[in-house]
């Protein structure tokens, strides 16, 4: 067997290290988005099952809406920015699906126009349309003051 000298130890150590790392970091990655659709703004997902389907649960209506095609075939649709999730069911009951839904918004064709706290988000397809979501300290604002103002009536 061939001596190493320390140099040599501390490449092999360090690079055995590396090879850790990025194993362990695919992995994460996979687990992460293993479970997850993503569906744009505004824009539809066509999913093909194996199974037919019986019923369709949103978790969050607002942020998704799921329409049944055909017994095989559901069209996810984003409607607003956030987090939900698909749950189909066959016709004993049992679930054929149980899928979190990401609802984002195409980052291919949109400015962001930053104002002091305040962020605008533009969708430049060709013209350029403000979305209809707020975004920075003016959501915030909203989002806080919304329930102060109706438990006050």
């Amino acid at each position: 067997m061939p001596v190493l000298n320390s140099s040599s130890k501390m490449k092999m150590l360090a690079s055995g290290f590396v090879a850790l790392l990025m194993s362990a970091g695919a992995s994460a990655a996979a687990d992460a988005n293993g479970d997850l659709i993503r569906v744009f703004m505004n824009h539809a997902r066509v999913l093909k099952l194996d199974r037919s389907v019986a019923k369709v649960i949103i978790g969050n209506s607002d942020v998704a809406d799921a329409t049944v095609a055909d017994s095989k075939t559901i069209v996810l649709t984003g409607r607003s920015f956030g987090t939900t999730n698909l749950v189909l069911l066959d016709s004993t009951g049992n679930a054929i699906l149980d899928e979190r839904v990401l609802v984002s918004i195409d980052e291919g064709n949109t400015v962001r126009v930053f104002r002091q706290t305040e962020r605008s988000v533009y969708s430049c397809t060709p013209n350029c349309e403000k979305n209809s979501a707020p975004t920075g300290a003016a959501a915030s604002a909203t989002a806080t003051a919304a329930p102060s103002a109706s438990m006050a009536q």
